[in-house]
């Protein structure tokens, strides 16, 4: 049994992550924009609404939604289906009124 814990953190320590602990690093959040509705159920992704230190800064728009950050909110046909979460998102987003796209 130690013999296996040693193996998984060796693997760790080495940058290789199993599919069940990937972390939010992860998550192409620069690829996250287009034309996003807001589900309850069976998200593409989880989402936490920050005030700070956010990982995408999200301008709702209402067209072109063409570059990381732009969100036009839709009903049908989105690109993604997003989640809005309190706890354990896939990365954290910030509503802003000007400058969207990856905060860090």
């Amino acid at each position: 049994m130690k013999r296996r814990f040693r193996h998984l953190f060796s693997l760790l320590a080495l940058g290789f992550v199993p599919a069940g602990i990937a972390s939010a690093s992860r998550v192409p959040v620069a690829k996250v924009y287009g034309k996003i509705q807001f589900v309850s159920h069976f998200p593409d992704y989880k989402v936490q609404v920050v005030t700070s230190l956010a990982d995408l800064r999200v301008q709702r728009v209402t067209s072109f939604p063409d570059r990381p950050g732009k969100w036009q909110i839709v009903e049908t046909f989105p690109d993604f289906k997003i989640q809005i979460v309190t706890q354990f998102p896939d990365f954290t987003i910030q509503y802003v009124d000007s400058f969207p796209g990856l905060a860090r």
